[in-house]
């Protein structure tokens, strides 16, 4: 069985002046649900502006269904959508109005029946008449998702796709997502929340300071820490202990993380160690890693140093 990759990057490099936003990327995407996870100034959203032919690479390219970004952007277009973190709908407008738009502006045959079929795919037929100003977060969402798949894209990008709404929101959007994906649609995700690249995701690539640090299946990332997890609800000031095999991570207002080869057997270690020093065990957890630890592991706990976006502040203004 041959796979043929969608997306094909090659040494994709930006700079701001001198800031390297992304450093000589490569990757190779099929159709996949594929995330790129990363902190805020990671590079995730430069990387897809590039990749959808709305920014220009400093070095390097990208192939999307074999056209070059830099050199056929037009070809390139025809063949993705993109729903950027902002929400982009027209409140003006009704729902069905909002993706009748972006059918006619893709000058796809029969926009109506299109439209039609692109509303029902993201369950709006019923709302498709009511003002978009009147939506939910997640119907929002999910119409500019309808107005994204209404020209039949082989490739979708999602920045940021869940942010801001709630559970339930969510998990409709990733219902959504889901099914797409089990169509054969390649789709590449940028996405703060771990849970839901683990739980949904293909593959993942960890992003830092523009650079790739590990790119896997979400359960072989997770195999690479060799270490259970260990998380020690605490009352009194705390000074580092010494048990073979276990390894303190961070601490978190009361809570201690530690790693250790086997957690079960550490876990009366700990709680002897700590009681050792005067303070008080509340409650003690043992776990398996998650991708939320693998993500600390490669890029650590620093705090986002990204610079303030005042765009976004002034889309986010408008919108309230």
């Amino acid at each position: 069985m041959t796979i043929t990759a969608k997306i094909i990057i090659k040494d994709l490099t930006r700079n701001f002046g001198s800031l390297c936003a992304v450093n000589r990327m490569n990757l190779i995407i099929p159709d996949e649900l594929f995330g790129i996870l990363g902190p805020n100034g990671s590079g995730k959203t430069t990387t897809v502006l590039m990749l959808t032919t709305l920014l220009s690479p400093s070095e390097g390219t990208a192939e999307i269904c074999r056209y070059d970004i830099c050199k056929e952007p037009d070809n390139v277009r025809q063949m993705i959508s993109y729903v950027p973190q902002d929400m982009a709908v027209d409140t003006r407008l009704t729902g069905r109005e909002n993706v009748m738009m972006y059918a006619e502006l893709y000058g796809v045959s029969d926009p109506a029946k299109k439209t039609e079929d692109a509303l029902r795919v993201l369950e709006l037929s019923d709302r498709a008449d009511d003002y978009a100003k009147i939506y939910s977060g997640g119907m929002r969402r999910r119409l500019e998702l309808a107005q994204a798949l209404v020209h039949n894209p082989q490739v979708l990008f999602l920045d940021e796709p869940t942010v801001g709404l709630d559970v339930a929101a969510r998990k409709k959007i990733w219902e959504h997502i889901m099914t797409l994906r089990d169509a054969g649609m390649c789709i590449l995700v940028t996405t703060h929340y771990m849970d839901e690249a683990d739980r949904y995701c293909d593959r993942v690539a960890i992003l830092d300071k523009g650079n790739i640090r590990a790119v896997d299946t979400p359960a072989r990332l997770k195999q690479r820490l060799s270490h259970d997890v260990v998380s020690v609800t605490v009352k009194g000031e705390y000074s580092n202990i010494s048990i073979p095999g276990v390894r303190f991570f961070t601490q978190e207002r009361e809570e201690l993380i530690f790693h250790a080869d086997d957690g079960a057997a550490a876990v009366p270690l700990i709680k002897d160690a700590l009681t050792g020093q005067g303070m008080s065990v509340v409650a003690m957890t043992v776990r398996s890693p998650s991708l939320d630890d693998v993500f600390l592991h490669l890029v650590g706990t620093k705090e986002d140093s990204s610079p303030f976006n005042l765009s976004s502040f002034r889309n986010m203004t408008g919108r309230r």
